[in-house]
């Protein structure tokens, strides 16, 4: 049943993932025609945009080695197909390949710069810098990750002001779009309104904004619907719940784009998205990896009767 809310927009665009972030931490690895499709099954599901990839060196993230084999499978569909690049070496494969948007990932935080970069906080700033530059210059979006936005496994609450000097250093770089990670889950619907607020008083327009929310504590919905009442319109999340941070061990899955469609769909927001088709793909994904998926969308809807459906 749609009941609409007051004060929500109309449409969100889902930052779609799984493909990256989901199957970045698995052991097991997946075999490129699998990601392949399973981006393909994203896109007919109505995802708009869909992160294929990731430019890093294998040594960091093995799962992900096969980029330069993945995204020529991938490149022809009609949807956006962001890739992360850690550095101007990443930079300099992804557009070999023609890729038009990117993405670098930067750290709120000292502790997880350190872990994540090896580098300081501002060290790794400078690092982008030069990619940024040359991506727009290049014509190709560019969208700038902010991890521990709202809490760090070894430094506890993150000020409010630390992590508005990053975001604002991001956008004077030249970032098209930012996305505010809860990189370990523990952000509350409150912290999250007042982030939003912090940001727009020093001049950070909402619109530029992307909300991307771990579930750990199961607060990832209430946290999307906090954004979206602050004007926020464009929402990570992971087909089927896939994922965390392999740099972070008490991070656990993303929100799964199951669960918020759903969300999404009772108060009458328009996402683009088939749910019969994007909950198909995810327990086809979850066949591959040979485990359930950890979307309660997603288990209630492939376990009922279909005449119930």
């Amino acid at each position: 049943m749609t009941v609409a809310a007051r004060g929500l927009p109309a449409r969100v665009r889902i930052h779609e993932v799984g493909a990256r972030d989901g199957l970045q931490n698995e052991k097991t690895a997946v075999p490129t025609s699998v990601k392949a499709e399973f981006v393909h099954r994203l896109a007919d599901a109505g995802l708009s945009t869909i992160e294929a990839t990731s430019f890093v060196h294998p040594k960091w993230v093995p799962q992900l080695a096969d980029a330069e084999q993945l995204f020529p499978l991938v490149a022809g569909l009609p949807v956006a197909l962001p890739v992360l690049v850690p550095n101007e070496r990443g930079l300099d494969r992804a557009l070999a390949l023609g890729a038009r948007r990117v993405a670098v990932f930067a750290s709120a935080t000292e502790s997880f710069a350190k872990a994540n970069l090896n580098r300081t906080v501002d060290e790794a700033l400078a690092m982008f810098e030069p990619v940024v530059a040359r991506a727009k210059a290049a014509d190709v979006h560019v969208r700038g990750y902010l991890s521990m936005c709202f809490g760090d496994p070894w430094e506890g609450a993150v000020p409010l002001p630390q992590v508005v000097r990053v975001c604002r250093a991001l956008l004077a770089m030249g970032c098209d779009e930012l996305s505010l990670g809860d990189t370990i889950g523990v952000a509350t619907p409150g912290h999250v309104t007042a982030l939003l607020s912090a940001l727009g008083s020093q001049g950070v327009p909402v619109d530029a904004l992307g909300v991307h929310f771990h579930d750990t504590y199961g607060q990832a919905l209430a946290n999307t619907l906090a954004a979206l009442q602050h004007g926020v319109t464009t929402v990570d999340a992971s087909a089927g719940g896939l994922g965390g941070c392999p740099y972070a061990r008490s991070a656990t899955g993303n929100l799964a784009t199951e669960d918020l469609v759903w969300m999404l769909q009772g108060l009458g927001i328009d996402t683009g998205v088939d749910l019969g088709r994007l909950t198909a793909t995810s327990v086809w994904m979850a066949d591959r990896l040979g485990r359930p998926s950890p979307s309660r969308t997603v288990r209630a809807l492939s376990h009922k009767d279909p005449q119930e459906q």
